[in-house]
């Protein structure tokens, strides 16, 4: 029986013990301490806002006591760590990255909401609808920026080669490498593949794979983990991993405290869309239709009518000021006008403040030979067609402002892709067209990933990803990020 058992893939206990016993990777200081912080962060908040707003309750019902308001208080700052606690907002794998840590931190603080909402009109306290509805938003507003602002010194502490996860990559040697250069380009993530194995007979042990060393191959990945002390294991696609390999792997792994993340071979979603459910015992990968319609996009339809209104009216100096600038600059019109390709490919007019000369069309094909753009862009690091006036608005964005009264009257959205060119949209294959299924965007992925530094592959890349992974989340991540970008003038010309 002890037989079967075994060969039907079950390890013996002596081995699981063995297993168990393996050191674990060193857990870096900066790891507990940044978990440590933002959790600190997270119930400082809570209580400060908790507090003011007791303050303010008082104030409007000032039969409320002291004693009951502290008991309310208590139990508000309970009920909302309770519900990050129980979304899991302080789980080390999605601290410092992705739209995921915000989407979580959301969810916790909207379920506190609901259940301080129902506790409180079932108790019948006064003031409580005051209270539901001051105190959850009121603690957002302070908390997505605080979570914002510790990021920063980590992703700058990343990015010179600090506070990194060491990563043992394992697949075909075009799939690692393609993860190598994934990493590379966005250490913001946290990975840093420190080395690879592949299977025997591609790369010989010793041998570099885009600078990192091959150390073994697959057979001992769970021995490499516990003798290099890798904090991840990122197995990528390979003819080699069967089910039954995946499944002894992850056996091999449990007591070395290295986390296995396998990257599906057959698609390229992620975020909200996907979902892993068990069907007759089998790991399924779920894969939802985009959304495009419903509750979220009612929200954003009106983030964008309110948010326009709100940005053109305090903006309104600066758009005063501009125009005055490019009057004085050069002759001719303060707006320029072009037909852009919006939702459905239903053509539209966009709005910009002009930053080239008048006649910047006509000129445009006596420097097409000159063209630095890839695909159908059409792109100068140093265009002769714009101003001088023009040069300062396009390092900061300045002259994307009047898409603001696009983005107030429906065809644009404040957050998507970037609305093509007709003649560029007409050039668009099957897969590129999806672009076209969502508002264009003020802003968008590209934007705030190196927008014009951006090969053409890449924006088409990350427009589809914004299409097909939409959440409400990564709108707010991304105009958040938006600011950064503009203010920074990276990537402008």
């Amino acid at each position: 029986m002890s037989e079967q058992v075994q060969h039907a893939g079950h390890r013996p206990v002596a081995r699981v013990d063995a297993t168990r016993r393996a050191t674990h990777p060193t857990v870096s200081g900066w790891e507990p301490a940044y978990r440590y912080g933002v959790i600190a962060a997270d119930v400082l908040c809570t209580v400060l806002v908790v507090v003011l707003a007791g303050v303010v309750l008082q104030a409007r019902h000032a039969s409320f006591g002291p004693l009951p308001m502290l008991a309310l208080e208590a139990v508000t700052v309970a009920v909302v760590l309770g519900s990050l606690f129980l979304n899991r907002v302080w789980n080390t794998t999605v601290l410092g990255q992705g739209a995921e840590e915000f989407r979580r931190l959301g969810r916790g603080l909207f379920g506190s909401v609901v259940a301080l909402g129902l506790g409180a009109l079932a108790a019948g306290l006064p003031g409580a609808r005051l209270w539901v509805f001051v105190v959850g938003p009121a603690v957002a507003l302070v908390a997505f920026p605080v979570r914002y602002a510790l990021r920063r010194p980590l992703h700058r502490a990343r990015g010179e080669g600090r506070c990194l996860l060491p990563v043992l990559a394992a697949g075909n040697v075009d799939t690692v490498a393609d993860l190598v250069s994934r990493t590379r380009r966005a250490p913001h993530l946290g990975w840093r593949v420190d080395a690879v194995c592949t299977v025997d007979g591609r790369a010989e042990v010793g041998v570099e794979l885009e600078g990192v060393p091959v150390v073994g191959r697959f057979d001992e990945l769970a021995e490499q983990v516990r003798r290099g002390g890798y904090r991840i294991v990122a197995v990528t696609p390979d003819a080699y991993w069967t089910p039954r390999r995946l499944q002894r792997l992850a056996w091999d792994l449990e007591g070395t405290g290295a986390e296995m993340v396998v990257a599906p071979a057959l698609m390229d979603f992620a975020g909200p869309r996907l979902h892993v459910t068990g069907v007759l015992g089998m790991p399924l990968l779920r894969v939802s239709e985009p959304s495009f319609t419903g509750f979220r996009r009612v929200v954003k339809t009106a983030v964008d009518k309110v948010g326009s209104a709100v940005l053109l009216a305090v903006l309104s100096p600066v758009l005063l000021a501009v125009a005055v600038a490019i009057m004085v600059d050069t002759r001719g019109p303060v707006l320029y006008k072009q037909r852009r390709v919006g939702k459905g490919g239903v053509p539209f007019t966009i709005l910009k403040f002009r930053t080239m000369v008048t006649n910047a069309d006509a000129l445009r094909a006596k420097l097409q030979q000159l063209n630095e753009g890839a695909g159908v862009l059409f792109k100068m690091k140093r265009d002769p067609r714009v101003t001088v006036v023009g040069r300062v608005l396009r390092r900061y964005s300045l002259d994307e402002l009047p898409q603001l009264f696009n983005v107030l009257t429906g065809t644009m959205s404040l957050v998507g892709p970037r609305p093509p060119l007709p003649e560029e949209s007409a050039n668009y294959g099957p897969d590129v067209r999806r672009r076209l299924l969502v508002k264009p965007g003020l802003t968008g992925l590209w934007q705030v990933s190196g927008r014009s530094d951006l090969s053409w592959e890449e924006s088409v890349r990350l427009d589809l990803r914004y299409v097909e992974d939409w959440s409400l989340a990564l709108d707010a991540l991304i105009l958040w990020k938006t600011f950064r970008a503009v203010f920074g003038g990276q990537g402008a010309y």
